[in-house]
């Protein structure tokens, strides 16, 4: 089978696979999950959400666009620091994206079970989806797969159509909910306890779980699809960054209008609950046709994400495979369709495993998150480390100050996992560390030499993690923690120690970055040069 992918997505197609991705389940039930956690002040969650991806995004747009392979965003850091942090950082942003595949099944379900019909009030109950809801998510989850096989051409043609819809149905939905019941009293929280009822504590959490980190996590597409794309010193770029800042002003729209929707109870924020949130209150508000339009974009918006993801998925996997910890079938591609089958077929059974064990949006949006903000702990590393091991590389994107922007985007991604709250954040780091046996495997036949070479470039990474989890154990009760390091101080510490575990980290790179896996892919426009 031919080893190469298609260069067929130009810059809007690119653009649509970064905005298919954001405009997902994140719109049908982030705004109620941010107001839950932060209360009025979700507004500036979602402020600082975007904000904190468009750093890190920028950064990654600089690799991106100087290594434009499949699966990019699970290279990078195989690429400065050898195999074994490669393994860890793919494997966390693998299962973030893997994993979004069923979410976006369950959450068409989820809004379905909200139908007056019978069977529907039967496919989600408890707060997960019963076995019918399984089994009708799990068919999604196949059309997603269908939709990948054919070639990338057939996806971006049917994503742009999706996408179009999937901006102009939020969008309309936020207007409509506007003009029907606004109060602007509840922006400022001026009846409902205040502009901050949870505290600062409320936002941060909120960026880092309610499913704001896990909406902003699209502009990792176009990433991952730089291998088909044309001119991908300009399409990634513009994909990259054009996605967030379109997704930042949809979702805004839609926190506001929920906001100003709802009026809370003596539960407050935190005590409203939803299965379908903008369609109940489309019910509420008396406007049947935005139900109508809800109940069916419930099945469009999550569908072209859970699409995209698919996609996105199978282009990680093979760019794991291409880091040699994956099998070597994963790596095949077919030779019409230009498609990696092989890695679909996979990943497809990845997603119904955790279908079947998370059965909930909210419950593994959260895993999502997380995993998500382990995965971003590379991207300035590696990126500063280049500036330093190949300073004449050609670099089409070119980020301002990479030291401080590098710098800043790890201490965000540090600040995230802390935000993320004790347990959480060790748990999934737990998880993490459990796919190690995964890597010795695969790697077994490297000799002595290659193996502590590896770990040499990995100390730094090994003791970050269980430090940020002693440090979210022991921090200030607002996240967690046993509240030994008082409030605001903890944030403080987080991000000295994260300085240091910067440098640390871009001094641990090799002197030689490791372009062997990537060279393979000799279509790459001007590569190598300098």
């Amino acid at each position: 089978m031919s080893p190469h992918l298609n260069r067929a997505l130009g810059p809007w197609q690119l653009l649509f696979t970064g905005l298919s991705a954001m405009i997902g389940s994140g719109w049908l039930f982030g705004a109620q999950r941010a107001a839950a956690t932060a209360g009025p002040a979700a507004s500036l969650a979602w402020l600082l959400g975007a904000f904190i991806a468009l750093v890190i995004a920028g950064v990654a747009t600089e690799l991106g666009a100087m290594f434009p392979v499949a699966g990019g965003m699970v290279r990078y850091a195989n690429v400065t620091h050898g195999p074994l942090i490669g393994f860890m950082a793919a494997s966390a942003n693998w299962i973030a994206i893997v994993s979004v595949v069923p979410i976006e099944a369950e959450a068409s379900v989820q809004y379905m079970s909200s139908w007056s019909y019978p069977w529907a009030r039967q496919l989600y109950q408890g707060g997960e989806l019963t076995s019918s809801g399984l089994a009708v998510a799990a068919g999604l989850v196949v059309v997603y797969f269908l939709l990948n096989l054919w070639g990338i051409r057939l996806f971006a043609r049917v994503n742009v159509l999706v996408t179009l819809f999937k901006i102009i149905v939020p969008t309309t939905t936020a207007v409509a909910l506007m003009l029907s019941s606004f109060h602007a009293g509840n922006l400022v929280g001026s009846d409902t306890g205040g502009f901050m009822p949870y505290g600062l504590s409320g936002i941060l959490t909120a960026v880092a779980t309610s499913g704001i980190v896990f909406a902003f996590n699209g502009f990792q597409s176009p990433l991952n699809l730089a291998g088909e794309a044309r001119d991908p010193g300009r399409t990634i770029p513009f994909a990259v960054l054009g996605s967030v800042g379109i997704a930042t002003i949809v979702y805004l729209l839609l926190q506001f209008a929920y906001l100003g929707a709802v009026r809370p109870g003596a539960g407050g924020w935190a005590g409203l609950a939803f299965s379908s949130p903008f369609a109940e209150l489309a019910v509420a508000f008396n406007l049947n046709w935005l139900a109508m339009v809800l109940y069916f974009d419930a099945f469009v918006s999550p569908s072209g994400t859970g699409t995209t993801d698919m996609a996105t998925s199978a282009r990680m996997t093979l760019g794991m495979q291409r880091n040699g910890t994956m099998p070597a079938v994963l790596g095949r591609i077919h030779p019409l369709y230009g498609v990696p089958r092989p890695a679909l077929w996979f990943n497809l059974g990845v997603s119904f495993a955790f279908l079947y064990f998370f059965r909930g949006w909210g419950i593994l949006a959260s895993v999502i998150s997380v995993c998500t903000i382990i995965s971003y702990l590379m991207i300035p590393i590696s990126a500063l480390s280049l500036r330093y091991s190949m300073p004449e590389h050609a670099r089409p994107v070119r980020v301002p100050a990479m030291r401080v922007t590098g710098t800043l985007a790890f201490v965000f991604s540090s600040l995230l996992l802390y935000w993320a709250r004790w347990p959480l954040s060790g748990d999934i780091i737990l998880l993490l560390l459990m796919f190690l046996p995964v890597y010795a495997w695969f790697r077994r036949h490297d000799g002595w030499e290659r193996h502590r070479a590896a770990c040499r470039h990995a100390v730094w990474f090994m003791v970050y993690l269980p430090t940020i989890a002693a440090l979210s154990y022991v921090g200030s009760r607002p996240f967690g923690g046993l509240g030994w390091i008082p409030y605001g101080w903890d944030l403080a510490v987080v991000a000295g120690v994260s300085v240091l575990f910067c440098e640390w980290g871009v001094r641990s790179a090799m002197d030689t970055p490791d372009l062997s896996a990537i060279a393979e892919e000799d279509d790459l426009p001007a590569f190598g040069g300098h």
